[in-house]
């Protein structure tokens, strides 16, 4: 198969994935895994592909019987992973901790050669040129797919063995940092849920005052602010003057004015577009933005059908069922922990009108201005966070295909690495 192929410089070539990789080694996974058990061989499907990484808190698992059929992709650690199906080209390379999983019909493993580092080749599969070809040769009639023998003849750049090493080591420390700055905004974030959960949940400050203690880790004009004994509700005992309502009852939903879609999402502008499902950003424009939004002045949005929800501070767009709404008569904020995760819908099945009548304590005012009080300097570090990690991804992204064809020298990458 031809490629229109960039020049390389001296002592660079292009080599078919096939040669890079241990012969008849690229090959695809599990066809027929059955029925879903629960104590079998974890199987990665293509929905746990995120980002540069393999989640693995959504992994189906198959019968042992069944997957001893397909020992040829069972793996090992440090195989490099290829979606084929549905949003395909996503790619990970296996982690030890995975040793002895298998993949799904829809995910491509490759197993690099040893003098090949699986980073390389990950990095090369990841380029806007092996993207670009991938998706020029996908099938799609009914679901987009790509097929092995396009993946075998894919051109992968081979450097020097220093050269090569040095630019992934680049590469793979943006994505350390990146990945780093993701988990310490988990981190954060489970501190913000727990103090609501403390404050609004279990009520540990009402409990406190009740047994004649001083709530933990708050000043006295905080605690003020909470009762010192319980009444009955219709959801059991609830904080005295405090009251159940409707999340409609403590909302007020905001209008997004002009809708967008994916056709005219642009990749690159100055308003994101939110959608509804995990991604969060499906594109841009650079029409005035239809909802505006700050650090001071947060919005909700609610995904109608897929139920995701998210704090948003900046000004955004968004297509068709995603719906912004603030906090009426209580902070903002807590209206976003007092919602969030709070009603399980399945996928595709969660409308808005059964959002609004879910039932919850709504204490007062007052109160909840004083978690957002407690919870903001967290809210602003997390959202510093995700500034950096765009800022490193936007760079990663920048070298990435200038590097591994040789257009960027390393000298000058890390002199951009250092004004970053």
């Amino acid at each position: 198969m031809s490629f229109n192929l960039p020049e390389l410089p001296s002592g660079w070539a292009f080599s078919p994935l096939e040669e890079c990789a241990q012969k008849s080694s690229i090959s695809y996974g599990v066809v027929q895994p059955g029925v879903a058990v629960t104590d079998g061989v974890p199987i990665i499907r293509v929905n746990n592909f995120h980002g540069t990484h393999i989640n693995l808190s959504d992994v189906m698992r198959i019968t042992p019987e069944i997957e001893s059929k397909y020992s040829r992709t069972r793996l090992a650690g440090g195989e490099v992973l290829l979606t084929l199906v549905g949003s395909v080209g996503q790619v990970a390379v296996v982690p030890k901790s995975m040793i002895g999983f298998n993949v799904a019909r829809a995910v491509a493993v490759i197993h690099p050669l040893p003098h090949i580092d699986p980073e390389w080749i990950a990095l090369c599969l990841r380029s806007p040129l092996s993207q670009h070809l991938l998706g020029s040769r996908a099938n799609t009639t009914v679901q987009v797919t790509i097929n092995l023998k396009d993946v075998r003849a894919l051109p992968i750049p081979i450097p020097p063995e220093k050269e090569r090493r040095q630019i992934t080591e680049m590469l793979l420390s943006l994505d350390d940092r990146i990945s780093l700055l993701r988990e310490t905004n988990t981190s954060l974030e489970a501190i913000a849920q727990a103090l609501f959960k403390s404050w609004f949940v279990d009520f540990d400050p009402i409990r406190a005052k009740q047994d004649g203690r001083e709530p933990e880790g708050m000043d006295a004009d905080t605690a003020a602010l909470f009762p010192d004994s319980f009444e009955e509700s219709e959801l059991g005992l609830v904080p005295k003057g405090w009251r159940v309502g409707n999340f409609g009852d403590f909302i007020t939903r905001l209008s997004v004015g002009k809708k967008y879609d994916n056709k005219t999402a642009l990749p690159e502008g100055n308003v994101p577009i939110l959608d509804q499902g995990k991604s969060g950003i499906i594109g841009f424009h650079n029409d005035p933005p239809s909802v505006n939004a700050s650090l001071d002045a947060p919005i909700v949005v609610f995904a109608n059908h897929t139920c995701y929800m998210r704090m948003i501070s900046y000004d955004f767009s968004a297509i068709q069922n995603v719906l912004p709404f603030v906090g009426k008569d209580v902070d903002t904020v807590w209206t976003y922990y007092a919602t969030k995760d709070r009603v399980k819908f399945s996928e595709y099945k969660g409308h808005w009108p059964d959002f609004a009548i879910e039932k919850t304590v709504i204490p007062n005012g007052t109160a909840t201005i004083a978690f957002r009080g407690s919870t903001d300097p967290l809210i602003r570090r997390i959202r510093f966070n995700e500034l950096q990690a765009q800022t490193l991804a936007t760079l990663r992204d920048t070298l990435l295909p200038r590097l591994i064809s040789g257009q960027l020298r390393l000298p000058d990458a890390e002199a951009m690495v250092g004004e970053i």
